[in-house]
């Protein structure tokens, strides 16, 4: 299938069905927030809320709105925001974890994670609500420097918490190295120092999440940043190579870093010649680190960074390598799109069992930030292209 077309019908469910949807269903004008998820019928539901959940939708609504979707983003960005600090907000000035569909705090425990989406949402509020770009500069400002006073990693990066548990991991600086590329774009953030720390991230990432040997990107480590010992040190995600290497692509491309386009040139050769069911056509969710299949599930997500990663190589790359990137870029669209086939237009299946059956069970809101940022991603490369 053409990638163009496949583009626009993208564009097209997003504008005409997923934004539409989400605003409605999605946010509770009742009790403030956004909801977990949103039943196959089109009806939310009462699930326990996942604080990343509240900053992803912001994050999202945010991001429609500066590109000029002409729904009302506004109110659920700013409204989305104040419910999370309202409900979510600890006296740290960190975010707990999990509050019930009442807005009742279950588990208040510190993740980066959660922290890491936090500040993605201060970035691009303060980029499309210029009167608080401001408020937002200093919130990001004082929760990385909250951040590092907390859990700093004495050779880089972050602990889990403070005191330190085991394993480290490399998903949260993920979504933290997101965050920072993000800060560092936007008028009055402290762009040298999200700078500083993105550069110290991408090394980390580099010179000790990925392997070696064979390239890969593994999740999870002792203190020293060396794979945790057992089967949880052997874990490689493709889905992760394929965001890893789209950030590294960004990261490399602002910097002048070709090294980088190197490793993530073998983090995508991995997530897609060992992570990609050939009889389903889709990415899988766990490989171990010899490149066997530890868990055959497809989930949603991967799908979408397959997509990214694909179409920004496409788009750095120039004949041949353009072409091959574009073909896997398709291939990706595809397997996207059999997630978003649903009896609702607007929703998504996230689970895609090795017997080529989706799980039956609401949409969550949280992928919504996966496809949002891939279909915007493949609009984008396209015009480069």
């Amino acid at each position: 299938m053409d990638i163009h077309l496949q583009a626009r019908e993208f564009d097209r469910w997003l504008a005409e069905a997923a934004l539409p949807l989400w605003r409605q269903k999605g946010y509770d004008a009742v009790g403030g927030g956004f909801v977990e998820t949103i039943d196959l019928q089109g009806e939310p539901t009462r699930a326990a809320r996942r604080s990343r959940v509240q900053p992803r939708q912001v994050y999202c609504f945010a991001e429609a709105g500066r590109r000029g979707w002409s729904g009302d983003w506004r109110t659920v960005v700013e409204g989305g925001l104040h419910y999370f600090d309202r409900v979510y907000r600890q006296p740290s000035g960190f975010y707990g974890a999990l509050a019930d569909a009442d807005g009742e705090i279950i588990d208040t425990g510190f993740d980066i994670y959660n922290q890491a989406f936090a500040l993605l949402a201060f970035a691009h509020l303060g980029e499309v609500v210029p009167e608080r770009n401001a408020e937002m500069a200093e919130r990001s400002n004082e929760m990385r420097l909250s951040l590092e006073a907390h859990c700093k990693h004495p050779i880089a990066g972050f602990e889990e918490d403070n005191p330190p548990r085991l394993p480290l991991c490399s998903n949260p600086h993920m979504h933290l190295f997101e965050a920072c590329l993000a800060s560092e774009e936007v008028e009055r953030f402290d762009r040298v120092a999200w700078a500083n720390l993105a550069d110290e991230i991408a090394h980390l990432a580099m010179e000790h999440f990925v392997d070696a040997e064979t390239g890969a990107l593994r999740e999870f480590f002792d203190h020293d940043w060396a794979p945790f010992p057992g089967e949880k040190g052997r874990i490689v995600e493709p889905g992760h190579q394929f965001e890893w290497a789209w950030l590294l692509l960004r990261w490399a491309e602002r910097r002048g870093k070709s090294q980088a386009i190197v490793t993530a040139r073998r983090l995508f050769e991995i997530g897609e010649t060992h992570g990609i069911c050939e009889h389903r056509g889709v990415a899988v969710m766990t490989l171990f680190e010899d490149f066997s299949v530890a868990d055959p599930v497809a989930r949603l997500w991967p799908q979408t960074e397959w997509l990214k990663a694909a179409i920004r190589f496409a788009a750095l790359g120039e004949g041949a390598e353009r072409t091959r990137y574009l073909a896997s870029a398709s291939r990706a669209a595809a397997a996207l799109d059999r997630f978003l086939q649903t009896p609702v237009p607007g929703l998504w299946r996230d689970k895609l069992k090795a017997d080529g059956t989706f799980v039956d069970e609401p949409a969550p809101a949280s992928s919504f930030y996966h496809i949002l940022c891939a279909i915007y991603e493949l609009e984008d490369c396209l015009k480069r292209i």
